[in-house]
C-alpha cells in the first residue's frame, strides 16, 4: 500500500527515499543485536545523522537545520518505524522532532548556540523532562519545583520515563516555579548533564523499546542561573500542550507503520506456512484477518494525514488530533496481536521480529497521552 496522499510533495518524497537508504543499510542490520545489548551506539549514529542533515529537519538553516516544514518531520518518523527497532526510533525521533524544535522556537539566541546548533550536528543529545513519579497525564499536578535564589533557580524534585534521560547532554525540565498556581505555574529549565546535584537515578528495564534509554531522574539542590530559564516564566505548561499535539501525530504517523509492517509480515508468513496440505493464506479465516488488518490500517492512515493537514494548515483541529492518536495506537495493537496469531507458536518465539512490534506497539496507548486522556480530550470538546 502506498503513502502517497496529497500532503506529501516531490522533496518530501526524496527526503524518504534518502532516509530509507539510510535507514535499511546502517540501522535496520543492526536491530536484534541492539534489542539484545538494550541500547546502541548513540554517539555514533546521533553523529553520524547530523553529518547526513537528517537531524533539525525543521530548524532554520542559519543553525544548521534544512528549513523544511512539519511534514518532512513526519517522513523521518515513518521511516524510523523502518530500523526494526521502536527504541532506535524512538531516540532519535525524541531529539529531532521534539527537543529540537523546541529550542528553535523558545531558546534565546544563547540557548541556540549552546544548544540548537551543535544538537543539529548530533554532537550532543537532549531529553524531555516532564513526567514524575506521582504526574503522568496530569501535567499540572508535577512536584519538581524551582525557587528563586538571587540570580538563580534552585530545583528539586524527580522525573521518570524519560526517553533518552540517561544518555542526554541536557534536559528540557518542567518544574513548578509557582505552587499556588497549579498548571498555570509551571516553567521550562534547560538543564546540563553534569550540574551538581543532577543524577541519574536508573535506567529503566522496558518491556518494548529496548534499544532506547529511558530513565529516572533526581533533582537535589541544583543551581541554574536565570538564563537556563526557558521560554517565559510560568508559561510552560501551555508550551507543552502545544507540542504534545505534534507528539500525538508522531505516535499516530509510527503506530499505523508498525501495524504495517506487521501486516507485511503475515502475509508473507501466511503464504509460506503449509497446513493441512495448503498454505495457511488459502483459508478463508486468515484471507479475512488480513482483509480486516488491511483495513484498520488504510482508515488509520487517512484519519492521521488528514489531521496533519490540519495541524499544517493551522486549522483547529485538536479533536481531529486526539481522534488520530487514539485511533491508530489502538489499531496498530489489534493488529499486530491479530499478525502474532498468524504466526502462530512461532509468534510467541524471540527470533521472531512479529513479538518485537507486539512489545513497541503496546506503548502507543500509553505515551504523549493515553488513550483515556484522547477520549476525555474528544468529549469535553464536542460537548462544550
Amino acid at each position: 500500500m502506498s503513502k502517497k496522499h496529497p500532503i506529501f510533495t516531490e522533496e518530501h518524497e526524496m527526503l524518504r527515499h534518502s532516509l530509507r537508504s539510510f535507514v535499511e543499510k546502517e540501522l535496520a542490520p543492526h536491530a536484534e543485536e541492539w534489542e539484545k545489548q538494550g541500547g546502541f551506539p548513540h554517539g555514533r549514529i546521533f553523529k553520524r545523522m547530523g553529518e547526513l542533515g537528517f537531524l533539525g529537519l525543521n530548524v532554520p538553516e542559519q543553525y544548521g537545520g534544512s528549513s523544511a516544514d512539519f511534514v518532512a518531520t513526519i517522513v523521518f518518523t515513518e521511516e524510523m518505524a523502518h530500523a526494526k527497532s521502536g527504541g532506535v526510533g524512538a531516540s532519535l525521533g525524541l531529539h529531532t522532532n521534539i527537543a529540537l524544535p523546541y529550542l528553535a522556537e523558545l531558546g534565546t539566541e544563547e540557548q541556540k548556540q549552546k544548544y540548537l546548533v551543535p544538537g543539529v550536528k548530533g554532537e550532543i543529545i537532549g531529553a524531555l523532562g516532564v513526567t514524575e513519579p506521582g504526574a503522568g497525564s496530569d501535567v499540572g499536578s508535577i512536584r519538581t519545583n524551582a525557587a528563586k535564589d538571587g540570580d538563580s533557580y534552585v530545583i528539586n524534585g524527580s522525573k521518570i520515563f524519560i526517553t533518552n534521560g540517561g544518555i542526554a547532554d541536557f534536559v528540557i525540565l518542567a518544574a513548578k516555579t509557582d505552587k499556588e498556581r497549579g498548571h498555570a505555574g509551571i516553567s521550562l529549565f534547560l538543564v546540563d548533564k553534569g550540574t551538581p546535584g543532577f543524577t541519574v537515578s536508573r535506567d529503566l528495564d522496558k518491556l518494548g523499546w529496548r534499544a532506547c534509554n529511558t530513565a529516572e531522574l533526581a533533582f537535589e539542590d541544583v543551581r541554574v542561573p536565570k538564563s537556563a530559564l526557558f521560554g517565559e516564566e510560568n508559561q510552560g505548561f501551555y508550551n507543552i500542550m502545544i507540542h504534545f499535539q505534534e507528539e500525538r501525530l508522531y505516535m499516530a504517523a509510527g503506530a499505523v507503520c508498525e501495524a504495517e509492517q506487521a501486516l507485511e509480515l503475515a502475509m508473507e508468513y501466511s503464504r509460506e506456512r503449509v497446513q493441512f496440505g495448503r498454505p495457511i493464506a488459502k483459508f478463508q479465516v486468515t484471507r479475512h484477518k488480513i482483509a480486516d488488518m488491511a483495513t484498520e490500517i488504510e482508515a488509520a492512515r487517512q484519519l492521521v494525514y488528514n489531521s496533519i493537514r490540519l495541524h499544517v494548515e493551522k486549522e483547529p483541529c485538536q479533536v481531529e488530533v486526539a481522534m488520530c492518536k487514539l485511533f491508530a495506537c489502538e489499531m496498530a495493537n489489534r493488529v499486530i496481536n491479530q499478525a502474532l496469531q498468524i504466526f502462530g507458536g512461532y509468534g510467541y518465539m524471540m527470533e521472531y521480529p512479529i513479538q518485537r512490534l507486539w512489545r513497541d506497539a503496546r506503548i502507543g496507548p500509553i505515551g504523549g497521552g493515553t488513550s483515556e486522556i484522547q477520549r476525555e480530550i474528544i468529549g469535553r470538546l464536542l460537548l462544550q
